[in-house]
């Protein structure tokens, strides 16, 4: 009906202002794509500069021509030219041609080269999806990405509205919600965890190398698991339709931290690939079989290089089939020097138990190969991926200062060094399908198992005071040690597997005979997830020994070198009895001394769900649906905390009902709004009874947890004044029952832990964004036309939280499930954590062609969050803040030829510090500089 009315819309016009002219007019369809709307689209009368470009719809119309024949080219990147000859235009009239269009069989190499970033994941068309959906829906395309040099996916999310990133982590704030409120999928199914802290994978293993486009949904489907109320961030891995293409990627660059440092060290053992595997040795309680060094070793020059290559190909087989793949593979590293204080917290008189001044020496690495095949007819598309990632985080890690004010070196002159290794393989392989099986009728599934190795092999860490405590800056030993967890070798693996699978089918009905269309649509499904994880630690710590078999002091050597403790630690010392060496369990004299800490999990969800979508007029269109969802998590363990081992069982099932509406205020302005219900589970290590230690912060597993309930609201106002244009203003509610928080749990370590802190919660806010051309000019160039574009993009959120804080409810609770945590919380009522008031990001950009297949880009981009809670206060003290700041980026892109391009990315201008500070007291506790990273990148298409 909207096309018909379009087109009625250009024949009124027609008549009433050239009856002595006719035109032409009509709709271009995607034959790839179910004759789906072509959107942007070029119209030209050959032999003059007159055309036009289709909108949104797929229409297009060429006024007030002359009668006469007229031959018509219609273009699209990626697409095979139709040429009609012998257009008649009729005076008074309106000459109707509608073409559908098919992917190119021979395009030229430097259409090849846009093609990749000028089909479903340009800007243009993700507007138009926008645009289209009735639910409240945004997305960032690889073109986006590339103009914006954004090189993973967790830097892409925060370049769009409402969404920040937690700093030194691939974790994201959506709305002021962090990682347990979020969902990620790769293709509409879900992914596993890399780490135990965390819900979601780390969005930045992921390069942006394999995206299409990056949906963000704030908004519950009920396709969409429930266990979000923040947002589902979904990853569509690049599907390619072209001709054959081969791209070679190269580049360099340096961290500025990080290249000013005279000397650049690193941990003795791993390689700088990343594929780096220790396991402890043979009978290690027995004898010192530790091969590996204590000590730092030096590293090359801090330089961070990459390399690609990608390619694809897409060909008919006979009339109406099509077979495309594509295939990406690269490596990354960089190289990172953050230097400050770190004091992890304050008492409530504002005494520091830890004072230290830090410096880490950190190397990363990516390793990434993706294929993918699909097969496409006329009623059936089936489509297969294949990913590995395999990412590594070293840390060489020196700390000085004082360990702990109560304790020992109250004074300063402590040192405290360590080296750790962190590896991440994952493997994804999903199977997707999408069938017509009648003209009113779809299917589509998908099918995925998912697997993830986390590693962290021979943390190592010593602990060094003065010799003496009244001279702080003397010799250093192990005489004044007292933890036998200060010096300590540490292995860690987490294995998580999940089967998932998704399975939906509709039914159109109400058709129009008319226009073809169908005014409603009924879908019916069901999702389930099948996820196991296994966790294992064992820590090995060498206990000094104070006394001798006869109870005499054994005077502790001075150790000559803070950077040689591999003249401590050796057979040599062990038989003299200065060190022994044992695990929480014991030492060799236990027959279960190396019995690993551990927990393991099981959670079961299975989902089934009813949609129904209908348009009641041209104008308004509504989506009401259910899901209810079976949730089954089981979680056993046995730690430090709790040798003898326990389990904990979450059995629920949630009714989830949402609704969206959408009213076109006209053909540019839509209104939409959205209601739901979701829940927030916890995840295993927040309820696993287990202690993981920082060097500053130790956090621990609440078995009593349990899930929150969410309630949401959106409003949202859109116009498009252009097909690449966008005015957007947007506000949000939540009220979330029983939310969970990080909190400091009264102790004398200042420990962190995650509890149920009261009955509720609201959050809310508004959203604004722009995107808006400045200037657009086009240069004949004979022919073609060279272009000229400056643009503009802004979006801002500010937010609102409160809850209500309980520590009655707390101590209750948690005493109550025979896990009981002591709580005073400071003040009474506080905002969420890791929710900032503000959030923006601007950019500008300015693109020029120059020549034909030359041509230069720019833009600039920044991006900024204010004071976030890092986790609630207690007894007294105030909440660890991390301070607001902001971040300024430079891109510069420019094509030499059609096949050389290069590009040069300046990021973190301003190089802001990152502080952490404790309310009340005002003391910062953590500051560093991140440094300003340089890179200088080239591309060649073969």
């Amino acid at each position: 009906m909207k096309y018909l009315l379009s087109l009625c819309f250009v024949i009124v016009s027609f008549q009433l202002h050239a009856q002595d002219h006719g035109s032409i007019a009509g709709t271009l369809t995607d034959k790839e794509y179910n004759n789906e709307p072509l959107a942007f689209a070029n119209v030209i009368i050959k032999g003059s500069s007159t055309g036009t470009t289709t909108n949104f719809d797929g229409l297009y119309a060429i006024d007030n021509l002359a009668p006469g024949k007229y031959q018509l080219s219609f273009s699209y990147l990626g697409y095979q030219t139709v040429e009609v000859n012998d257009v008649e235009v009729v005076s008074g009239k309106v000459t109707t041609i509608n073409i559908p269009m098919a992917a190119s069989e021979g395009m030229s190499l430097d259409e090849v080269v846009v093609t990749t970033i000028a089909r479903r994941d340009s800007e243009n068309a993700l507007l138009l999806d926008q645009k289209k959906a009735v639910s409240l829906k945004t997305a960032i395309g690889a073109q986006e990405l590339a103009r914006k040099g954004v090189g993973d996916v967790a830097t892409a999310v925060t370049k769009t509205t409402g969404i920040s990133k937690q700093e030194g982590s691939g974790g994201v704030f959506v709305r002021g919600l962090g990682d347990r409120y979020n969902n990620t999928t790769l293709n509409g199914l879900p992914l596993p965890s890399n780490n135990p802290s965390r819900k979601n994978i780390d969005l930045e293993i992921f390069s942006t190398d394999i995206v299409e486009f990056i949906g963000i949904d704030k908004t519950y489907s009920t396709t969409n698991y429930g266990d979000f109320a923040g947002a589902n961030i979904d990853i569509a891995s690049k599907n390619y339709v072209g001709s054959g293409f081969l791209e070679l990627g190269l580049a360099t660059g340096a961290n500025s931290e990080a290249a000013a440092a005279s000397k650049f060290y690193l941990n003795q053992g791993p390689n700088y690939s990343g594929f780096y595997t220790k396991k402890y040795p043979a009978f290690p309680l027995n004898n010192y079989n530790f091969t590996s060094s204590w000590d730092r070793t030096s590293a090359p020059a801090p330089i961070n290089a990459s390399l690609s290559l990608k390619g694809g190909d897409s060909f008919s087989i006979g009339e109406d089939s099509r077979l495309n793949f594509f295939a990406v593979a690269s490596f990354d590293n960089g190289y990172q020097l953050k230097e400050g204080i770190n004091r992890g917290g304050v008492t409530v008189s504002g005494l520091s138990r830890k004072d230290l001044d830090f410096i880490s020496y950190e190397y990363a690495t990516n390793t990434t190969l993706m294929g993918n095949i699909g097969f496409k007819t006329a009623a059936t598309s089936l489509k297969f991926n294949s990913l590995y990632i395999n990412t590594s985080s070293q840390k060489q890690q020196e700390y000085y200062g004082v360990i702990d004010a109560f304790d020992y070196a109250p004074e300063g002159g402590a040192f405290l060094q360590r080296a750790s290794f962190e590896r991440t393989a994952l493997l994804v392989n999903q199977l997707l399908g999408d069938h017509k099986l009648q003209d009113h009728i779809d299917l589509n599934w998908g099918v995925s198992y998912n697997t993830v190795d986390n590693n962290i092999p021979n943390r190592r860490q010593i602990t060094l005071t003065p010799d003496d405590w009244d001279s702080p800056e003397g010799p250093k030993s192990f005489q004044q040690t007292l933890n036998t967890s200060d010096n300590h070798r540490f292995y860690q693996t987490l294995t998580e597997n999940e089967l998932a699978a998704n399975i939906a089918t509709s039914f159109k009905f109400n058709k129009n005979e008319e226009d073809d269309t169908y005014g409603g649509k009924l879908t019916l499904g069901y999702s389930g997830r099948l996820k196991t994880t296994d966790f294992e630690a064992t820590q090995f710590n060498f206990r000094i020994t104070k006394r001798d078999a006869n109870g005499r002091l054994i005077d502790q050597p001075i150790v000559e070198n803070m950077y040689d403790m591999d003249a401590y630690f050796n057979q040599d010392n062990l038989s003299k009895g200065l060190f022994s060496i044992e695990t929480f369990r014991g030492n060799a004299n236990n027959p279960i001394a190396l019995a690993p800490q551990t927990y393991d999990g099981n959670q079961d969800i299975h989902a089934g769900f009813v949609s129904g979508e209908y348009q009641f007029s041209s104008k308004f269109t509504m989506i009401a649906g259910l899901r209810g969802e079976q949730i089954n998590q089981t979680i056993s363990w046995s730690t430090s905390l709790d040798p003898s081992g326990d389990t904990s069982t979450f059995d629920a099932f949630e009714i989830l009902p949402m609704l969206s509406l959408k009213y076109e205020l006209n053909e540019k302005q839509n209104l939409k709004f959205a209601a739901s219900k979701t829940y927030t589970l916890p995840q295993f290590k927040e309820r696993a009874l287990f202690q993981f230690e920082e060097v500053t912060t130790t956090y621990r597993g609440n078995p009593s947890l349990y899930a929150s309930t969410d309630y949401n609201l959106d409003l949202k106002w859109e116009l498009f004044p252009k097909s690449d244009e966008l005015i957007s203003l947007g506000v949000f509610a939540k009220y979330i029952q029983n939310p969970i928080n990080d909190i400091n749990i009264n102790s004398a370590t200042n420990d962190l832990s995650y509890v149920n802190t009261g009955d509720h919660a609201i959050a809310g806010g508004a959203e604004f964004e722009l995107r808006k051309n400045i200037f657009e000019k086009e240069k004949d160039a004979g022919d073609y036309f060279l272009k000229d574009n400056l643009s503009i993009g802004f979006n801002a959120s500010y937010m609102y939280s409160n809850q209500k804080l309980d520590a009655d409810k707390v101590i209750r609770e948690t005493t109550e499930a025979g896990f009981p945590l002591s709580v005073d919380f400071s003040v009474e009522e506080d905002k969420l954590t890791g929710a900032s008031d503000l959030l923006f990001n601007a950019d500008v950009s300015y693109f020029s062609e120059y020549a034909q297949n030359k041509n230069v880009q720019a833009t600039l981009a920044y991006n900024y969050f204010s004071d976030r809670i890092f986790a609630l206060g207690t007894e007294g003290k105030g909440n660890l803040v991390e301070k607001g700041m902001g971040s300024l980026d430079l891109i510069v892109k420019t094509k030499l030829n059609q096949n050389l391009s290069l590009g040069l990315s300046a990021k973190n201008l301003l190089n802001p510090a990152m502080e952490r500070i404790q309310e009340t007291q005002e003391i910062t506790v953590l500051s560093y500089k991140k440094g300003s990273s340089v890179k200088l990148s080239l591309s060649y298409n073969f």
